[in-house]
């Protein structure tokens, strides 16, 4: 769809200024990326706002402007269209360019603060065991049935979201999973998408220092459940306080999952080890080669999504055991001297009480829980000594070093981590700023059946110091430490 009138009928116009029947031959929200011929949208971000830009996106030749205010000097070559909310304008215009890819999907967003990733990837990879084609939008990586592509964000920009969808559609994909981030929703990021169903994980603190407030954050993700259309389902986590919240609103089919709450998906615990899972899941029995108990809670909600969307109960759990953990997603790596490495994302409080307390309940009475973990730079600060706290909890040894400092120095937040340790606990930690020779630290002090958890960033491949990002794999330490 490249004709202005056409997309026009997607958006509420407040004014157009300008003859609007005109054929575009692009859309961009950066000026800088604008071609002639193009439409650009002047979207308001938390560091720039577009309406600064239109003269340069003209100067560079949009044919079309979209925007909040008219700038005071107009150029009588270019169309003006003025809306109340460039940012929702966008996902409706991205949407509408490449033809409504996500009416030709059926959709499924997960969202939450933890289990995003594992959830979208599994769902992706279980359709496609069961023969169909699909794609994911993920924190790890994008994917268009086989094809893997590298991913910058949780949630894509609209167009680069939409150009993914255009292209699974293209593809023959019938299914698509993607992870819905707080920050999506609220830069209405996924406006004009149809969604077949939303899927709440859990709600704990993460990005305050986006949206300032708890109450904020949930306002947010529930924000998504509330614009979910009566032809869609609402799944949710009930054993999370704010799980039922997600669905006061909505107007989709509300369906619930859960391991210790009553719901229409119940799942029971038999066994937990390090070997794997095996569960109970509407009193069907199945062991599952993954760790711990929220990954009860993650498998739940899979196999909770595959019925409804019409998949069969034992297909389902067949297909589901053949499935292998995440990239950085509890993932175990065995040493030869004997001692377990257990690389892990967590970097919110409650995701790393979740990691610690799974490993603590299989150590063995002689072994050691040894930590390293750090906290982002540029990001909320208040959960930093509360990291801390949870992570000289339950080990025996904490080594702090550097997660991505991003802008700020990593003594500083290390500093701010140590606020969270008591005095009688601070004989537990070591500091070692510099990653490698902390991840290797640990190592050297791990003895057999001890277990080294490191912390954090899990599948990333970079570190970010200063602005710039090198190479750094958590994983790739570690093997190379163990030879």
């Amino acid at each position: 769809m490249n004709n202005l009138n056409d997309i026009l009928t997607s958006l509420d116009v407040v004014k157009l200024v300008g003859q609007s029947d005109i054929d575009l031959t692009g859309v961009n929200s950066d000026s800088r990326k604008v071609e002639p011929g193009s439409l650009f949208v002047a979207t308001r971000g938390t560091q720039v706002d577009g309406h600064d830009y239109i003269a340069s996106a003209i100067e560079k030749g949009a044919m079309a402007v979209v925007c909040e205010i008219l700038p005071e000097k107009l150029s009588p070559d270019v169309v003006y269209v003025v809306v109340k909310n460039t940012n929702v304008a966008l996902g409706k215009i991205a949407s509408a360019w490449y033809d409504f890819p996500s009416s030709s999907l059926r959709l499924v967003g997960v969202t939450g603060t933890n289990g995003k990733t594992t959830i979208a990837t599994l769902l992706y990879r279980l359709f496609r065991r069961l023969g169909h084609k699909c794609g994911l939008i993920s924190t790890v990586c994008n994917c268009i049935d086989s094809e893997e592509f590298p991913s910058t964000h949780t949630t894509p920009d609209p167009l680069t979201l939409n150009r993914l969808l255009a292209q699974m559609v293209e593809c023959g994909c019938k299914f698509a999973f993607m992870e819905v981030s707080s920050h999506a929703i609220d830069q209405r990021r996924i406006e004009g998408l149809c969604f077949e169903g939303g899927v709440f994980t859990n709600l704990t603190r993460d990005h305050l220092d986006y949206h300032k407030t708890f109450a904020e954050y949930l306002a947010v993700k529930k924000r998504f459940f509330d614009e979910l259309s009566d032809e869609a389902f609402a799944l949710t986590n009930v054993d999370d306080k704010n799980g039922l919240v997600m669905l006061q609103n909505t107007k989709a089919e509300k369906k619930t999952y859960s391991v210790r709450s009553m719901s229409d998906f119940k799942t029971k615990v038999i066994e937990d080890g390090f070997d794997g899972l095996k569960l109970e899941i509407n009193r069907k029995e199945v062991f599952l080669p993954f760790i711990g108990k929220f990954n009860a809670y993650n498998l739940t909600a899979v196999y909770a999504t595959a019925l409804l969307l019409g998949c069969d109960s034992d297909e389902t759990l067949l297909n589901l055991s053949a499935l292998r953990p995440v990239s950085g997603r509890f993932e175990p790596i065995a040493a030869p001297s004997g001692y377990k490495v257990i690389v892990d994302y967590a970097h919110t409080p409650d995701a790393l009480k979740n990691v610690l307390e799974t490993i603590d309940s299989f150590l063995a009475v002689e072994a050691r829980l040894i930590t390293v973990v750090g906290c982002g730079g540029n990001r909320d600060r208040g959960k930093r000594p509360l990291m801390a706290k949870e992570a000289v909890k339950l080990s025996h040894q904490v080594i702090f070093t550097s997660d991505n400092p991003r802008n700020e120095e990593p003594q500083t937040i290390v500093d701010e981590m140590m606020e969270g340790v008591e005095m009688a606990d601070r004989a537990k930690v070591i500091i070692i700023l510099d990653r490698y020779q902390a991840i290797k630290t640990a190592m050297l002090l791990a003895r057999p059946k001890d277990v080294v958890l490191i912390a954090g960033k899990g599948h990333e491949n970079y570190q970010e110091i200063n602005g710039t990002r090198t190479h750094f794999d958590d994983k790739e330490v570690v093997r190379e430490t163990m030879v």
